[in-house]
């Protein structure tokens, strides 16, 4: 859901896009900035193979919480060594802040069927942290995010569950779309997570 918004986001700002994919047969996206070709994002040789002379590098994936967890590695392995710099992926809203110290994934109303995929995009950003060479950023979504109008309004967060009056913590997949080029197009959060939200 997040990653074909943000791949129609880029082919309507006019990027050339490279989809990496498991079945490109499966992949039914056509456009004349769209290349399609077979990867897996777990393939640290093949990662640096397909992203070598791209500007920079979108992940979105998941919601496989060990696919997730291990792809902040292989993607940081992976770019390190095709020389590309810029990596900018879609993280997990359980790790942001409600209170002073206390998380999303901590609060009694967390879904229990998402705590894995939260716990695995935790690790991720910890891993992320912990890397001092790439320009990566970790773009986390509101509480809710889903299919919606592409408006282009949108309220940035660091740390920090983003909330407007009513408590709600949400955002349409086409908004944080917008986010995300966003913050491709203009980084102003280098090494550094954020967050989205209305």
């Amino acid at each position: 859901m997040i990653g074909s918004r943000i791949l129609s986001e880029a082919l309507r700002r006019g990027h050339e896009v490279t989809v990496v994919v498991r079945d490109p047969a499966k992949f039914s996206h056509r456009h004349h900035n769209l290349t399609v070709v077979k990867g897996d994002v777990l393939d640290a040789a093949g990662v640096a193979a397909i992203v070598k002379g791209h500007d920079a590098v979108l992940s979105a994936v998941g919601p496989a919480s060990e696919v997730i967890t291990e792809a902040a590695r292989t993607l940081i392995d992976g770019l390190t060594r095709a020389g590309v710099k810029r990596l900018v992926v879609v993280g997990g809203a359980g790790s942001l802040e409600v209170a002073p110290g206390i998380q999303l994934i901590d609060t009694p109303e967390f879904p229990r069927e998402w705590l894995a995929p939260a716990r695995a995009h935790g690790a991720a950003l910890a891993t992320f942290r912990r890397n001092t060479t790439l320009d990566w950023t970790n773009v986390s979504p509101p509480a809710v995010i889903a299919p919606g109008e592409r408006t282009g309004k949108y309220r940035l967060g660091t740390d920090r569950l983003v909330t407007n009056a009513k408590g709600e913590s949400r955002i349409s997949a086409e908004d944080y779309a917008i986010a995300f080029l966003d913050e491709v197009e203009h980084p102003q959060h280098i090494r550094q997570r954020f967050t989205v939200g209305y």
